[in-house]
Parts: C-alpha cells; sequence; structure tokens
C-alpha cells in the first residue's frame, strides 16, 4: 500500500487494530511501551559507545533500523489513540504545528508548560 498521507496511513493502521488493541487505553499504554523501547535502543547505544554522541546513531545501521521499527510503532500506537478520540493525524498534526508556531511568535519555543 501506498501511504501518501497521514490520514491514509492512519486508516491502514487502524485497520490492524483488533478486540481491545483499538481502545484508547490500549493505545496510551502501548505509546508508553514503545517509547520506552525507543529510549532503551538509545541507551544500549550508548553503552556500547561510550562518549559516544547520540547524534551518531544515524549512522549506526542496525541502531537506526531498529530505531525505525520502534518509531512506527510509536506511530501506530499514536494513530489509533487519535482515532479512538475521533481526531485524525492530519487534524493532530495541524494543531500540534499551529501551537508551535504560535510559541515561536510569542518567543516561547524554548521553556516548560503546555500552555505558554
Amino acid at each position: 500500500m501506498d501511504i501518501k498521507t497521514l490520514d491514509c496511513y492512519q486508516t491502514a493502521a487502524r485497520s490492524f487494530a483488533t478486540g481491545g488493541g483499538a481502545t484508547l487505553e490500549y493505545a496510551i499504554l502501548g505509546l508508553a511501551e514503545e517509547a520506552g523501547e525507543v529510549a532503551g535502543k538509545v541507551a544500549k547505544y550508548i553503552r556500547k559507545h561510550p562518549g559516544a554522541s547520540v547524534d551518531s546513531i544515524g549512522g549506526d545501521i542496525e541502531t537506526r533500523a531498529a530505531l525505525s521499527l520502534e518509531l512506527g510503532d510509536c506511530l501506530w500506537m499514536v494513530a489509533n489513540a487519535a482515532a479512538a478520540l475521533g481526531l485524525t493525524l492530519a487534524t493532530v498534526a495541524n494543531m500540534n504545528i499551529t501551537k508551535l508556531e504560535g510559541r515561536k511568535k510569542r518567543g516561547t519555543i524554548i521553556g516548560e508548560g503546555d500552555h505558554r
């Protein structure tokens, strides 16, 4: 399948969510788990390459491939969480860009808090 848009991806991803896997609870908990797997891959890279910059992961083909798969799993969970909330990925992405543009305009792109 040729995935050309976020919403096409979301529709395709949603087709693999079965039973309890289609729920918001599963998607949110699964996202936390998958994000932990991403962090674990980075931690193992740091352990194996003491003193190396984490930015150098892109040059490690094996770690880059593993991270690509885990990031895809994160995206799958986000797509299903959004769908469970009645949102499209395009809507979520557009809302995020609008939020970031506002922060940039106000000079608060670096900072803390949801509403800055």
